[in-house]
C-alpha cells in the first residue's frame, strides 16, 4: 500500500506545482492570465495525447473483456449517479431546479486533467493501466448529462429545439470528437503511427500539462474568490463526499468485475472527478439560469484540488490495498 512519499511525489510533480503556482497568482490578484484561444488548445491538446496514446495501446493489447466491463460500469456510474445527486441535493439543499440539475450532472461526468493526473501517478508507482482507458473517459462524459437533461425536462423546462441544440453538441462537441477521434486514429495507426508522433504526445504532453494546470489554478482560485459566499456547507460537503462515494462504488463494481488493480484504480479515479468542461459547456445551453457560481466552482475550486491533493492517492492506495 503507498505510503506518505507516494503522496508527496504527486504533490511536488512539476504538473501540481504549477496548479498551486497559479493558485497562489490568483489569490494575490496577479494580472498573470492565460488567453482563452491558447487555453482552449492546450485542452485540444491534452485530449489529443490522451485518446491518441489510449488508441495505441489500445491496439497492442486487442480487444479485451476487461475493456467491455470498464465501459459497461463506466456508462452506468455516468448515466446513474447524477439521479443519487440529485436526490441528495434535493433532500439536503436548497438549491433551484436548474442549479441542482446541473450540479448533478457535474459529479456525474468526468474530468479529463484528474485522468491525466491519476495517470501519471499509477505510471509513477508501476501500475500498469489500459489504454483502452482513453475510450472509457469519453464514454464517461456524455451520460451523465443526458441524464440531467432529462431530471431538467421532467420538470417542464426546455424547448424542443434547444434540447436537440444540446444533443448535438453533447454527440459533436469538440472533447468528444477529439477523444474519440484520436482514439480511433491511435487505434488505427498504431506503433507505426506512434514512432511518428512520440515527441508530440510523449514529452511535449508534460509540459502542456503544467501550462495548463497553471490556467486551472488561476480560475479555480478566482472562482473560489468570487463565488465562495454562494458555497454553502452543504455544497462544500457535497464537493467532497460524493466523489468519495462515487469512487467507493465504483471500485467495489471494479472488484467485483475482476478487473486488474491499474485499470480498477483509473476508474475510481474517473469516478472520483467532477466535469469542469463538458458539463458547463452544455448546462450554458440546457439551464442558462442555472448558476454557474455554485457547480462551476464547486468543481473546479473544491473537487479538482482535492482529488489532486488527497483523492488520487487515496482511491490508489484504496484499490492496491483491496486487490493485495
Amino acid at each position: 500500500m503507498p505510503d506518505i512519499s507516494t503522496s508527496l511525489a504527486l504533490l511536488t510533480s512539476p504538473a501540481i506545482l504549477f496548479f498551486f503556482v497559479g493558485a497562489l497568482a490568483a489569490f494575490v490578484r496577479s494580472d498573470l492570465t492565460i488567453p482563452e484561444p491558447v487555453a482552449k488548445a492546450l485542452s485540444l491538446y491534452l485530449m489529443f495525447c490522451i485518446g491518441f496514446k489510449g488508441g495505441v495501446e489500445a491496439r497492442a493489447a486487442g480487444l479485451s473483456g476487461d475493456f467491455l466491463l470498464a465501459g459497461a460500469i463506466g456508462i452506468a456510474l455516468s448515466a446513474l449517479m447524477p439521479l443519487v445527486a440529485f436526490i441528495i441535493l434535493k433532500r439536503f439543499s436548497k438549491l433551484d431546479r436548474p442549479t441542482l440539475c446541473a450540479l448533478a450532472a457535474t459529479y456525474g461526468s468526468v474530468s479529463v486533467v484528474t485522468f491525466a493526473a491519476g495517470q501519471q501517478h499509477l505510471a509513477a508507482l508501476g501500475l500498469p493501466s489500459g489504454g483502452y482507458m482513453a475510450a472509457v473517459l469519453a464514454l464517461m462524459e456524455t451520460p451523465a448529462i443526458l441524464t440531467a437533461l432529462v431530471l431538467l425536462n421532467g420538470a417542464g423546462r426546455g424547448e424542443p429545439g434547444r434540447r436537440r441544440t444540446i444533443l448535438r453538441e453533447v454527440f459533436v462537441g469538440a472533447a468528444m470528437i477529439m477523444l474519440l477521434g484520436s482514439f480511433l486514429v491511435g487505434l488505427v495507426s498504431g506503433s507505426a503511427g506512434m514512432a511518428k508522433l512520440e515527441l508530440f504526445v510523449g514529452p511535449l504532453f508534460q509540459g502542456a500539462l503544467c501550462f495548463f494546470l497553471l490556467d486551472i489554478g488561476l480560475i479555480a482560485a478566482r472562482r473560489l474568490m468570487e463565488g465562495g459566499r454562494k458555497l454553502t456547507p452543504v455544497v462544500v460537503g457535497f464537493a467532497v463526499g460524493f466523489p468519495l462515494l462515487s469512487a467507493a462504488i465504483a471500485l467495489g463494481l471494479a472488484r467485483l468485475a475482476g478487473l486488474e488493480v491499474g485499470n480498477a484504480a483509473l476508474l475510481t479515479i474517473l469516478a472520483g472527478s467532477a466535469s469542469y468542461i463538458a458539463v458547463p459547456a452544455a448546462m450554458r445551453l440546457a439551464a442558462p439560469q442555472a448558476d454557474a457560481g455554485v457547480y462551476v466552482t464547486a468543481s473546479l475550486a473544491i473537487t479538482f484540488p482535492f482529488n489532486l491533493t488527497v483523492g488520487i492517492v487515496l482511491y490508489t492506495a484504496a484499490a492496491t490495498w483491496l486487490w493485495a
